[in-house]
C-alpha cells in the first residue's frame, strides 16, 4: 500500500462504522525521509470522544460477559488479518516514522502479531478462580479504557494496550499520535473485518490536548493507559484524578548500559551503539549512557566512533538508520548535541550539521560523545535521537551510583563475561527492565519502569493484570 488515501483517514471508527468527525479538521502525515505529505488524517473533537465513549460503554455490557473462547477466536482472527496485511502495516509504520522497511518488519510488526496471539491464549485466565481460605477470588474486566499511544513504536504500543484489554473483556477508545496514525487505520480495518462487535474498539485520532485530555478526564472511562513523555504523563494523571480512574503510564527514560571489566568490550560497545542508533534513537529504552571501566575507556571510545561512522543512513535495505520522525524532532536532537558541546563534552563523531548527501529528510548524524559527566544535560535528559554518551567509572560501586543517578528507571543493560556474572549487577540497578549481554525484548515478560518512568506494566501476565478487577467472594465457612 503506497496510496494511504485509500485508507479511511478522513473518518473516525466509532461503534463499528466509519463516521465523519464533528470537527472535521485535517492533519498532514509527512514522510520524514522525503518531507512529502502522505495523506491527511481527520482530527477528532471532544464531541467525537463523547460518542466513542458512549459506544464503548454500551458495548461493555455484553462484551465483558463473552466467553474467553469467543474473545480468543476474534483475537486470533485479528492476528490472521495482521499477517495477511503485514506489508501494509510495515509500509504504514515505515513511511510515517522513517524507519527502514527491512528493520520495521522485525522491530515494529512481527512482535505485535505475536503479542496479539499471545493474549488470545491468555484470555482463558479471566475464567480462572482461586480459593483463599473461605473466599473465592474472581477476575472481571476493568471496563471502558482510553488509550493514548506514541509515535515512536506505534503498532507495538497499540497492541500492548488493545490486546490485553480485549483478552480481559474491556472495551476501548484509541488515540494514535498525529505523527504516525496510519497503522491504526490498517488495524481498524482488520478489526472490522474480523467481526469484533460494534463499540468494542473505537478509533479517534487527534491532538493530545483535545482528544487525549478528553479521554483522561471523561467520567465514563474507567481506565486510561498512556505512553509518551513524563511531562505529558503528569498531565494525563492530573486530568484522570478527579474521576479516580485507573492510570497506567509508560514514560521517559535515560537508561544506562554498564560494561563490566570482564566483558568482551568490542561486542558490548558495538551492541550498545546499535541499541541507541536503531529507530534513529527514538526508543524509550535506549541505553544512551554507556558506562565503561576507566582503563578501557579510550578503546571503547574508538570502537563507538568506528561503529557510528560505519552506520548507513537512508531507507534502503542496507540502512541502519532512517531520519528522525519530524523536523521538530530533528531540531530538538540537534539542540541537545549543541548543548553537549557547549557544556564541555567531547564530540567524537557526528554532530548537529546535516549529514552529507541528505539535504532532504529529517536526518541526524549518529553521534558519540566522550568525556561526559553524569551532571551534563545530555546525560540527564532524554534526547530521543541517535546520540550516545560514554562515561568512565573506576569501580562497580561508582558504576552503580552513576547508573542510578537519574530521575528515570525504565530500562538498563549489563554486559559482563556471562549472564551469571551480570546478575549481581542487575540486582543493584533501579530500573524495571534490564538487557543482559544483548538479550532481546520478550513479549511474555512485564515491561515498565521505576521512578518517573511511569507505573503499571505492559506485556506478559502483568500486562493483562492491569485490565482486571479482582472480586473477593466471602463464602460461608
Amino acid at each position: 500500500m503506497t496510496d494511504f488515501s485509500k485508507l479511511h483517514t478522513d473518518k473516525l471508527y466509532i461503534n463499528g462504522e466509519w463516521q465523519d468527525s464533528a470537527g472535521g479538521d485535517l492533519h498532514p502525515v509527512v514522510n520524514p525521509a522525503t518531507e512529502e505529505v502522505l495523506c491527511q488524517v481527520v482530527q477528532a473533537s471532544s464531541e467525537d470522544v463523547d460518542a466513542a465513549v458512549s459506544a464503548a460503554r454500551a458495548a461493555f455490557g455484553s462484551w465483558g460477559k463473552t466467553s474467553a473462547e469467543e474473545r480468543a477466536a476474534l483475537m486470533n482472527a485479528i492476528a490472521d488479518g495482521m499477517e495477511k496485511r503485514r506489508e501494509d502495516l510495515i509500509q504504514a509504520v515505515s513511511s510515517a516514522l522513517g524507519c527502514p522497511a527491512h528493520i520495521t518488519k522485525w522491530l515494529h510488526v512481527d512482535g505485535p502479531i505475536y503479542a496479539m496471539r499471545y493474549y488470545a491464549d491468555r484470555a482463558a485466565l479471566m475464567e480462572k478462580t482461586e480459593k483463599a481460605a473461605h473466599s473465592l477470588i474472581l477476575r472481571e474486566p476493568v471496563g471502558v479504557c482510553g488509550f493514548i499511544t506514541p509515535w515512536n513504536y506505534p503498532l507495538h504500543q497499540f497492541v500492548g494496550k488493545v490486546a490485553p484489554a480485549l483478552a480481559a473483556g474491556c472495551t476501548m477508545i484509541s488515540k494514535p499520535s498525529e505523527t504516525t496514525p496510519l497503522q491504526d487505520y490498517v488495524m481498524a480495518e482488520i478489526i472490522d473485518e474480523a467481526g469484533l462487535p460494534p463499540g468494542v474498539f473505537n478509533l479517534v485520532p487527534g491532538a493530545g490536548p483535545v482528544v487525549g485530555a478528553a479521554l483522561a478526564a471523561h467520567p465514563l472511562v474507567d481506565m486510561v493507559s498512556f505512553t509518551g513523555s513524563t511531562r505529558a504523563g503528569v498531565e494525563v494523571a492530573k486530568a484522570a484524578a478527579p474521576t479516580v480512574k485507573r492510570v497506567t503510564q509508560e514514560l521517559g527514560g535515560k537508561s544506562p548500559l554498564i560494561i563490566t571489566p570482564d566483558a568482551d568490550l568490542e561486542k558490548a560497545v558495538r551492541w550498545g551503539c546499535e541499541d541507541v542508533f536503531i529507530n534513529s534513537g527514538q526508543t524509550c529504552t535506549a541505553l544512551a549512557r554507556m558506562l565503561v571501566p576507566a582503563d578501557k575507556y579510550d578503546e571503547a571510545v574508538r570502537i563507538a566512533k568506528q561503529f557510528a561512522e560505519e552506520a548507513a543512513l537512508g531507507t534502503g535495505s542496507d540502512a541502519l538508520m532512517g531520519p528522525v520522525s519530524s523536523a521538530r524532532q530533528r531540531d530538538i536532537v540537534r539542540g541537545y548535541i549543541e548543548k553537549g558541546v557547549a557544556e564541555g563534552a567531547r564530540l567524537v563523531t557526528g554532530g548537529a550539521e546535516t549529514p552529507e548527501g541528505y539535504d532532504k529528510g529529517y536526518y541526524v548524524k549518529p553521534t558519540v560523545f566522550a568525556d561526559v559527566s553524569n551532571d551534563m544535560t545530555i546525560a540527564r535528559e532524554e534526547i530521543f535521537g541517535p546520540v550516545t554518551c560514554l562515561i568512565p567509572y573506576k569501580d562497580m560501586d561508582e558504576a552503580i551510583a552513576i547508573a542510578n543517578d537519574t530521575e528515570y528507571g525504565l530500562a538498563s543493560g549489563v554486559w559482563a563475561k556471562d549472564a551469571d556474572s551480570a546478575l549481581p549487577v542487575v540486582r543493584r540497578i533501579e530500573a524495571g527492565l534490564c538487557f543482559v549481554n544483548g538479550g532481546e525484548f520478550n513479549y511474555e515478560a512485564p515491561f515498565g519502569g521505576y521512578k518517573r518512568s511511569g507505573n503499571g506494566r505492559e506485556f506478559g501476565d502483568a500486562g493483562l493484570d492491569e485490565f482486571i478487577e479482582l472480586k473477593s467472594v466471602q463464602l460461608p465457612a
